[in-house]
């Protein structure tokens, strides 16, 4: 059985209404990076950075997997197929794909600050400050902040060793370290990127198909299901 490995960013999760973060509409026009997405902005504000994350949970609890999502399903029918994603939604997975990395973490999840293998699923809406962790102290969102490792960056190069097949959708390919995962697919490796906008990187021995993702995905899955 071949290996797919598909690198998703915010653009797949677009049309199920999850705003992107670096778009003229995105959400970092109105929250500042500096101010809400490091661990300083925590020590600083607490409360206003909680209250960030909760307004993003509450937004995805109401949101749905769009078509792009259920698309990638399709080929676990046939493909080994293994999903890396920068995006903190749980869209994948509520989709039905049952291998999926999170590369940035996962909003419905909470760390503690201390520790953050020590992770607790958020009940309900919101994560509050009476949530702590086995220390008493108050547990932070289950998210890699600017300035702090991505502790699965390494599995999910493993992964992209492993593909035949490599599907980006959805991203820029301007963040890093995940902008740097095609570059460990093997040689002879099919390659294919799904995204609305040309993206400002060498996209040389890809295959660019420029549309979003509901109809750009179902366009890649359609082929390699009749290829395979």
């Amino acid at each position: 059985m071949k290996k797919i490995v598909v690198l998703t960013g915010a653009g797949i999760s677009q049309e199920s209404g999850i705003s992107t973060f670096r778009d003229s509409d995105g959400l970092w026009e109105n929250y500042p990076v500096s101010e809400i997405a490091n661990y300083d902005s925590w020590e600083r504000n607490e409360e206003q950075t909680r209250g960030f994350y909760n307004m993003l949970l509450k937004k995805l609890i109401k949101a749905q997997p769009n078509e792009g999502h259920k698309q990638l399903v399709r080929l676990e029918e046939r493909y080994d197929v293994t999903i890396i994603t920068q995006n903190i939604d749980d869209l994948h997975e509520r989709a039905g794909s049952k291998k999926i990395i999170h590369l940035h973490g996962e909003l419905k999840k909470a760390c503690s600050v201390t520790d953050n293998s020590e992770v607790y699923p958020i009940k309900g809406d919101e994560l509050k400050k009476s949530d702590v962790d086995k220390n008493g102290k108050p547990l932070r969102p289950f998210i890699v902040w600017f300035g702090e490792a991505v502790p699965m960056i390494e599995p999910a190069i493993k992964e992209c060793e492993k593909a035949d097949i490599f599907i980006v959708v959805g991203t820029s390919l301007v963040v890093y370290p995940a902008a740097g995962l095609l570059n460990y697919a093997k040689p002879g490796c099919k390659k294919y990127l799904v995204d609305p906008k040309r993206p400002n990187a060498d996209l040389s021995g890809i295959t660019f198909i420029e549309e979003k993702a509901s109809t750009g995905v179902k366009k890649v899955v359609d082929e390699l299901l009749k290829i395979n």
